[in-house]
């Protein structure tokens, strides 16, 4: 997005760039699904007869890594599984990465914007494909509950603190 200015004392206007180099912030290059998986170990049996609905855990886990230059790559990766009394009702996985572009930001800021700021903006893409995954694979879709990525990362902070 660029807004036009006029400087009174010429009669062009000039662009000002808020992605300009100079200026602090990232962007977003391109998204992807790295990694992705669906299993569903007792179809047709595990879609029949359901009496209670299956216990679900999801894991989140976040990666960041350096590409040339000032470019990172982000991934997000989420596991689900539902088990009822019978066993595993289904699995799914899926790693859905972007990689970003950093300008200008403080050595100290880059490591929370990568594993904070960065899988907030694939979650809502990783979300939609593991609904669509588990609604294609014949059960209601699994909706997961938004992440609180900076509670993720202060707690990994702190494992890593008490490991050193």
């Amino acid at each position: 997005m660029s807004t036009n200015t006029t400087n009174p004392t010429d009669s062009k206007p000039t662009d000002s760039n808020p992605t300009d180099a100079s200026q602090a912030g990232f962007s977003v290059n391109f998204q992807f699904v790295k990694d992705l998986s669906f299993e569903n170990p007792f179809a047709p049996d595990s879609l029949v007869g359901q009496k209670t609905s299956p216990d679900v855990t999801v894991q989140v886990n976040v990666n960041a890594r350096p590409l040339a230059g000032n470019h990172y790559e982000v991934e997000l990766k989420i596991h689900a599984e539902a088990e009822s009394s019978e066993g595993v009702v289904f699995l799914v996985e899926v790693t859905y990465a972007g990689v970003f572009t950093l300008n200008n930001i403080p050595d100290t800021h880059v490591q929370p914007l990568l594993l904070v700021e960065c899988p907030r903006f694939l979650f809502p893409f990783a979300r939609a494909i593991i609904a669509d995954v588990t609604r294609d694979g014949g059960f209601p879709p699994l909706m997961i509950q938004p992440v609180d990525f900076l509670a993720l990362y202060t707690a990994r902070q702190g494992q890593n603190a008490t490991e050193e």
